[in-house]
């Protein structure tokens, strides 16, 4: 099978967040947070589970869990515009974790059928970004993954 498009750029591409209204189910609105300017990857590791027997010769496997590595870290350029929004999804994350309502976050490329969600829980309070001479000020948040969703159909966010 021949492949119209060589490749897909990261232009354009979209972080936004939802809280779930229905508990273990991917929200229907999700707010964009704008200015984002770098999301790590999230790896998947599938462990190993020995399934050598004793006249095996050599060690046999088989797939076990898949580990994400439980840490994914999102940057922002730290503006007085972007802060405020940051604090407020880490202030809803915090009111419906209470609530056992989690955070998805959804990551999404306009040239792309489909986005990637991620279950995760961000911490509660911005941390202090490096700083050096001649830089742009980011700061990353550290969201510990609940649950890795993958590729599912892409919501619409709205701006804050």
């Amino acid at each position: 099978m021949a492949v119209a498009i060589p490749g897909i750029s990261t232009l354009g591409v979209i972080f936004s967040y939802g809280i779930e209204t229905t508990s273990g189910t991917k929200p229907k609105t999700f707010t964009q947070l704008p200015r984002c300017n770098d999301i790590s990857e999230i790896t998947l590791e599938t462990e190993t589970i020995d399934a050598s027997a004793l006249e095996d010769m050599q060690s046999r496997y088989i797939a076990g869990r898949q580990d994400t590595g439980g840490n994914w870290d999102v940057t922002f350029n730290l503006t007085n515009e972007t802060i405020p929004l940051l604090e407020t999804m880490l202030e809803e994350s915090s009111t419906g974790l209470a609530s056992n309502l989690r955070t998805w976050f959804q990551v999404s490329s306009p040239n792309m059928e489909k986005a990637f969600f991620v279950v995760g829980q961000p911490g509660t309070k911005i941390p202090l970004p490096a700083m050096a001479q001649n830089e742009l000020l980011t700061g990353a948040i550290s969201i510990a993954i609940d649950e890795y969703v993958g590729l599912d159909t892409k919501v619409e966010p709205t701006e804050e």
